[in-house]
């Protein structure tokens, strides 16, 4: 496990998302894709990270809308929840941060455009969200 060092600089990806990372290897393994990974010795990817920032990611929106719309049943908040937490919103958001710009992806997937992807973007989004939630918690994934 990486720890932050106290005077490092905030990098840009921590600025436009609101926090800085304690384990930098959490961060990074966000940002590497399977393509990436299997290159490598190690073989980690983000795809794991992918799954757990999906369900915080449903969870924070979830909680949100409940208590924003006080006034809607079930089916109601289910499909605001769900035009709220998909891959083309996921993927605006991952672009506007410049994600694509940071991934680590395998030869393969730079060559064809992955790092401009919608669901690559989208999942590394999620993954960056998971990456958060274990590194500073439910709080932490609430303010991303």
């Amino acid at each position: 496990m990486e720890a932050a060092r106290a005077d490092r600089a905030v990098t840009p990806l921590e600025h436009a998302l609101g926090v800085r990372f304690h384990d930098l290897s959490l961060r990074d393994l966000a940002l590497t894709h399977r393509s990436h990974a299997f290159e490598g010795s190690a073989g980690q990817h983000n795809e794991r990270l992918e799954f757990l920032g999906d369900g915080v990611l449903n969870c924070v929106v979830a909680a949100l809308v409940y208590a924003a719309f006080s006034e809607l049943p079930e089916g109601d908040l289910s499909r605001l929840r769900a035009n709220l937490v998909n891959q083309k919103s996921l993927f605006e958001v991952a672009r506007q941060i410049n994600l694509g710009d940071m991934l680590k992806l395998g030869e393969g997937e730079m060559k064809s455009g992955g790092a401009q992807r919608p669901s690559i973007l989208a999942d590394a989004l999620e993954a960056l969200i998971g990456a958060v939630f274990l590194d500073g918690g439910y709080p932490a994934a609430h303010a991303v």
